[in-house]
């Protein structure tokens, strides 16, 4: 991607990995009646939210982690073509390890 997004605060920019196109019968599924993914490859990490005292929290996850997260989170949109999330860290339930 060309444009770089810098998220705010403790959000972060997370790409969709998509589920399969066809079942292990092998019917062929079309885009209606896939499952919404909810696993990712984060792109981006916000610089972190602030504590009640204006210290910032690191964040726990960084750019090209996978990561699994809630199924309706995030504001979805295409950006260059390509679906986006934009997640707040409390959003991501767990990161996924090879």
């Amino acid at each position: 991607m060309a444009l770089k997004l810098k998220p705010l605060g403790d959000r972060l920019v997370v790409k969709p990995l998509e589920g399969e196109d066809v079942t292990p019968s092998g019917l062929v599924l079309p885009e209606t009646a896939k499952e919404k993914p909810q696993k990712g490859e984060v792109l981006s990490v916000g610089p972190g939210a602030r504590d009640e005292d204006g210290k910032r929290v690191a964040m726990d996850v960084k750019a090209k982690d996978k990561v699994l997260f809630a199924k309706y989170a995030g504001t979805e949109f295409k950006l260059e073509g390509e679906k986006v999330l934009i997640l707040r860290e409390s959003d991501i339930l767990a990161i996924l390890e090879d």
